[in-house]
């Protein structure tokens, strides 16, 4: 899931300043679930930054409301009714969810409260842990599962590098060295031939803008 973590107040407060009337729109996806920017997140920060605002003499009304999923055009459709009334948006959304909602409402002002930071997974309440750097070349059958990309603090791709010290690495000796870890999980595995696979170098496709249409679509969507 995309994990995402609350901007500075400061940050938010200094976007919004203004505007009399904020509606403030959850996303009780992903940013529900890392405890960034569900209802109960929303009404946390509404209230910090009423309080905010009436202390330095300019009280806004702000309001909020929370969407299934603003990453998803559908959803939004339930803010159209209530949008008009307000100067400005916030969204706790992901970025996606952000520019979705500012597409759907071009004449309002959409502004983020979350950082946006990685695909990641929960390994217990309040801990997330970054897994997957969207590389658009995934090399996790070779590697058994662990990615080298995210994983390796230099990113390697074929391989251990030569700092690497009784499994740790050598940027952090408090990391455990992602192609150590590749290299026994792999040795378990009876698998060990992947790692003289050579793979080619990655292309980078990500420095542009992605787009995926699947087969039984192309026919709607490409002319």
């Amino acid at each position: 899931m995309v994990i995402a973590t609350l901007k500075d107040l400061a940050e938010i407060k200094d976007s919004i300043a203004g505007y009399k009337r904020i509606l403030n729109v959850g996303c009780a996806g992903c940013t529900a679930v890392c405890l960034a920017g569900g209802q109960k997140e929303v009404d946390s920060l509404n209230l910090q930054l009423a309080g905010l605002f009436k202390e330095s003499g300019s009280p806004i009304q702000i309001e909020g409301y929370t969407v299934e999923r603003q990453c998803e055009m559908e959803f939004n459709a339930e803010l159209d009714p209530m949008v008009e009334r307000f100067d400005a948006l916030l969204s706790m959304a992901c970025g996606a969810g952000v520019q979705f909602v500012a597409e759907r409402f071009p004449k309002k002002p959409v502004f983020p409260a979350l950082n946006t930071t990685f695909i990641g997974s929960n390994r217990d309440v309040g801990w997330f842990e970054e897994m997957c750097r969207f590389c658009r070349d995934c090399q996790l059958a070779y590697t058994g599962g662990i990615c080298p990309v995210t994983k390796c603090a230099k990113s390697i791709f074929n391989g251990p590098c030569g700092g690497t010290n009784k499994g740790k690495c050598e940027v952090d000796p408090n990391i455990p060295c992602a192609w150590n870890a590749i290299y026994e999980r792999l040795k378990g595995q009876n698998r060990l031939d992947n790692i003289m696979k050579i793979r080619t170098h990655m292309k980078w496709q990500n420095q542009i803008q992605g787009t995926v249409i699947l087969d039984a679509y192309k026919d709607r969507y490409v002319k």
